[in-house]
């Protein structure tokens, strides 16, 4: 099987490098920014009906007539392969709108991270990153490159600092893993993880740890003229701060997810709605600080990558309301109960209970054999598994 794996490693680029590296970042926004307000004028005031929008086919040609135009001479100096690669990210945006996958693209920013993709023609070379237009660039290969390289992605972030993410194509043997746990997870905000075995892992909360200093940072940036070198260095001490609660979450993420996916080979969580629980503004900050939508990103690929099976239950299961031991529900339960007494006597805690559930109902999901069940339990589960049953 082949699989696709990014390695990310650190640039080094001169001075002169640099000037060069910013011209080729504001070519690509440029041509995004260009042809996204071609492509809705194109929408707006075009009189042909039987053509409602510009495909990237069109918007390659029109890049090639408009770097002909003696005031667009400058994007020549730009690797032409990156120019369109912008057009395809372009092209995947407006798809990916029409198909209700994500909103209406948006106009690039230059203080925003910036980017381009070298998709052919590039090589390491003495611990050199070689890429068109460019000489060579110092690279910190930290690791081993595996696979085929396929394209490499050139970017800077707000901090100032440079990196190159190389895609590369690995052929890998992946077999079912046969040793190892069936694990439930249940994930929440009070704690981070809890597994139906009883593990409770406690959030981090890196964001909440920061705020003291990101708030005394914020409020120097605030206080500069915008554009100056004073406000400069503000503006890049409030995005070190950031960057480095960014690499804090996501080494833990990493960690835990690595961490199950060794000990288990079944593991099953629910398919939480995050957008839709983001709208509680009491809530909003600590879920979008606890990462879960990339924790379950990283479980996905590294379980399929390791022969573990991952398998989502239906956000709609009752997981928390349901008793793991007789199947009773309890309607009235409320967010603030982290404990309640099931009407067959036990004492039930909340989310070590929905851990054992989602556990229970994937191994069904999957054919497995189940325990002796009362009062229905067994039934309660199939009319759950039976298509577009949405119990509560």
């Amino acid at each position: 099987m082949k699989i696709n794996k990014a390695y990310k490693f650190r640039l080094y680029p001169t001075e002169e490098q640099k000037k060069i590296l910013a011209q080729s970042f504001g070519s690509c926004r440029f041509v995004y920014n260009h042809f996204l307000r071609e492509r809705i004028d194109f929408y707006i005031f075009n009189k042909d009906k039987e053509k409602k929008g510009l495909t990237y086919y069109d918007t390659a040609n029109m890049l090639t007539e408009l770097k002909k135009q003696e005031e667009f001479s400058w994007l020549k100096n730009t690797n032409s392969q990156s120019l369109q690669q912008s057009l395809r990210c372009l092209d995947v945006a407006y798809n990916n709108f029409f198909n209700h996958k994500a909103k209406f693209p948006k106009f690039h920013k230059k203080s925003n991270d910036q980017s381009f993709l070298v998709p052919q023609h590039f090589s390491i070379k003495d611990k050199k990153l070689i890429i068109p237009k460019f000489d060579p660039i110092k690279i910190v290969l930290h690791r081993d490159i595996m696979g085929v390289m396929k394209s490499v992605n050139i970017s800077k972030t707000p901090s100032g600092k440079y990196y190159a993410s190389i895609l590369c194509e690995i052929e890998q043997e992946i077999k079912p893993k046969k040793k190892g746990n069936k694990t439930g997870i249940d994930l929440g905000l009070k704690s981070f993880l809890v597994t139906s075995d009883g593990k409770i892992i406690d959030s981090p909360k890196y964001l909440r740890k920061s705020e003291d200093k990101l708030r005394k940072a914020q409020q120097l940036l605030s206080r500069k003229v915008k554009g100056s070198n004073n406000g400069n260095r503000s503006r890049i001490k409030v995005a070190r701060i950031h960057e480095k609660i960014s690499n804090q979450r996501l080494d833990f993420l990493h960690k835990l997810s690595h961490q199950l996916v060794a000990e288990n080979q079944s593991i099953f969580a629910e398919d939480l709605n995050i957008k839709g629980m983001q709208a509680n503004h009491k809530l909003a900050k600590s879920i979008s600080d606890s990462g879960w939508s990339e924790f379950i990103r990283q479980l996905k690929y590294k379980s399929e990558w390791n022969g573990v099976h991952f398998g989502q239950i239906d956000r709609f299961f009752p997981s928390s309301k349901r008793c793991n031991s007789c199947g009773w529900i309890n309607e009235s339960l409320t967010l603030k109960d982290r404990e309640w007494i099931c009407q067959c006597g036990k004492t039930i805690n909340r989310d070590l209970n929905a851990a054992q559930n989602i556990l229970l109902f994937g191994l069904k999901s999957i054919g497995q054999e189940l325990p002796e069940s009362t009062l229905g339990e067994r039934d309660f589960l199939t009319s759950l598994a039976e298509p577009g049953s949405h119990r509560l």
